[in-house]
């Protein structure tokens, strides 16, 4: 679904990324995971468009996409849910959420993919005329996932879904990206919570220095001593 070959990114003279490979097959989540600084947010604004990669290529659903606008790329069915949530906070939940059906083919079918979401969350049915920055972490977390569901994605970038959240909402969180796989959606996901994300994922790439210096099947990487050591504590 998505590939990425020998992507190079710069901010500025500041070479970020360095020979940048990995693909993202159909129905598979795959987690992205290293430290900060790593480069995580850099390779995905390459992907999603905000930073322009100064070569190799990217492909998505079969079209290269390394020199379309971050709208094009939203339209042909990706869309990101960013750390931090970045919602729009003196807007409802409602609003929010219909804020994310930009695609006209998502906005001329937003009631129904927004009831759809009220069924994935719940709490955001009850809180639909809330204002963003009165719902707790947890919620807004959702929220931002429900806005990223509004556009009927066929990929979700997932970043940092667990930042700041109490250990109990993180699992949740983790089981309803689970259950977004389920339903057909297949998941790039970046987390700095490396164990949960091996154990939800089915394979897995580690950056480091601007550099993929680690890809596998999950249950290898878990294994794996340069993982336990530096990302596990083990």
């Amino acid at each position: 679904m998505l590939e990425i070959n020998n992507i190079n990114a710069f901010y500025g003279r500041i070479q970020i990324l360095w020979d940048v490979s990995l693909k993202v097959n159909e129905g598979e989540i795959v987690a992205l995971i290293g430290a900060n600084g790593a480069g995580k947010s850099t390779l995905i604004n390459t992907v999603t468009g905000l930073l322009r990669s100064t070569s190799g290529s990217m492909t998505f659903m079969g079209k290269r996409i390394d020199r379309l606008a971050p709208h094009v790329i939203s339209e042909l069915g990706m869309s990101h849910i960013p750390e931090g949530r970045k919602l729009f906070t003196e807007m409802s939940v409602r609003e929010n959420l219909e804020l994310g059906a930009y695609p006209k083919s998502a906005w001329k079918t937003k009631k129904e993919t927004q009831e759809h979401v009220y069924e994935i969350f719940p709490r955001l049915k009850e809180r639909e005329k809330q204002l963003a920055r009165t719902l707790s972490g947890g919620e807004q977390q959702m929220l931002a996932m429900g806005r990223g569901l509004m556009s009927k994605p066929k990929l979700c970038i997932i970043d940092e879904p667990s930042n700041g959240l109490a250990p109990l909402v993180v699992l949740e969180v983790f089981k309803i990206i689970q259950s977004l796989r389920d339903q057909g959606i297949t998941i790039l996901l970046i987390e700095q919570n490396v164990r949960h994300t091996l154990e939800i994922s089915d394979r897995a790439y580690v950056l480091e220095n601007g550099r993929i210096v680690m890809e596998g099947d999950c249950a290898t990487c878990l294994a794996s001593e340069h993982i336990k050591k530096a990302y596990l504590g083990l």
